[in-house]
Order: structure tokens, then sequence, then C-alpha cells
């Protein structure tokens, strides 16, 4: 079987994501490119994973149909370890994907997205607040389950306004 390449995998997320805007009313496809693109440095089935990594959990896609329409079997499993389940804890999450180096990355892309200075200050400050102590803790338990270059290439690309954090906390993680 032929499997799609990055440019058709971008497609394929563009599309089912094509209506879908995230929590501060941005294009959710700018969000996917983000993530995928602080992952295209460790090869394209990452790139594709990240390009995918909320497609099932967020569309109508399901992990059969994304193989059918020839995305690697390999990356869909990365996608279906950082996909969100019903009555799964993030916390669990977090330590489930931590068992596998491929999700760890993939979630940490997502999570240095996310936790942008940018986009944090355009959540009310509640929201923000929350958000900023559930990404940090999830930081936390996600940093340290790859190598430290790993992270800082990923924040290099997606947030370097993490790269402070990942200074102060190098000690501690990696000790």
């Amino acid at each position: 079987m032929n499997h799609l390449t990055v440019i058709q995998t971008y497609r394929l997320a563009r599309d089912a994501h094509a209506d879908q805007f995230d929590k501060i009313g941005v294009p959710y496809i700018e969000h996917i490119e983000a993530v995928a693109e602080g992952l295209a440095p460790f090869g394209t089935d990452l790139e594709r994973a990240g390009l995918l990594h909320d497609i099932i959990e967020d569309t109508d896609w399901t992990a059969e149909a994304l193989v059918d329409a020839g995305v690697p079997e390999h990356v869909v499993d990365i996608v279906k370890a950082v996909t969100n389940e019903p009555g799964v804890p993030y916390e669990e999450k977090i330590r489930r994907i931590t068992s596998s180096r491929e999700a760890t990355l993939v979630k940490i892309a997502d999570n240095a997205h996310n936790s942008r200075p940018d986009r944090a200050a355009q959540l009310p400050e509640d929201k923000r607040q929350r958000l900023a102590e559930k990404y940090s803790n999830a930081r936390n338990a996600l940093w340290p389950a790859v190598s430290p270059q790993d992270v800082e290439m990923i924040i290099s690309i997606v947030n370097p306004a993490l790269k402070r954090e990942l200074r102060e906390k190098s000690h501690l993680l990696w000790a």
C-alpha cells in the first residue's frame, strides 16, 4: 500500500479540521501546523503524527479510516496514544503517553503550542491560570521521558518562551 506523503497528510488534516477553531478563535489548522513543524526535525512519521494528533479526538475520523486512507499504521498508533479517552483523567493520559518516546514528543509539541504566551494572553484570567498549571504539570512528566536535546529542539521551534523553564528545571528533571 502507498502511504500518504506529508503534504497529503496535511491536506487530510486541513480538510478534517476545516470548520474548527481553537480556544482563542483561530482556525484550528494553525495549531496542527505548529505541532507538526516542531516535530519535522524528527522525521516524516512524527511530522504526520503531529498533523493528525487531534483528528481522532476532534473529528469523525477513526484509526481504521486513517489506515484505510493510507496513513502508516505506526503513525496511527502514535495518534491513538495521544488521543483522549472518555473517563481517563488527564494525568493518567500523560503517564500513558510517556511510555512511548514518539507519543511523548508529539505531546511535548502540542503542550508547547498550547502554552505559548501570546495565545494564553487571549484567554480569560481564570482559564489562563488553570491551563498554565495543567500544562506545567504535564511538562514535569513529559520532559524527563525524552532527552533534554529533544525537548529543546521542539520548544525552540514551537514555543521559545519555554527555554527559560527548561533551563531552570534541567537539573531537577535529568539529574
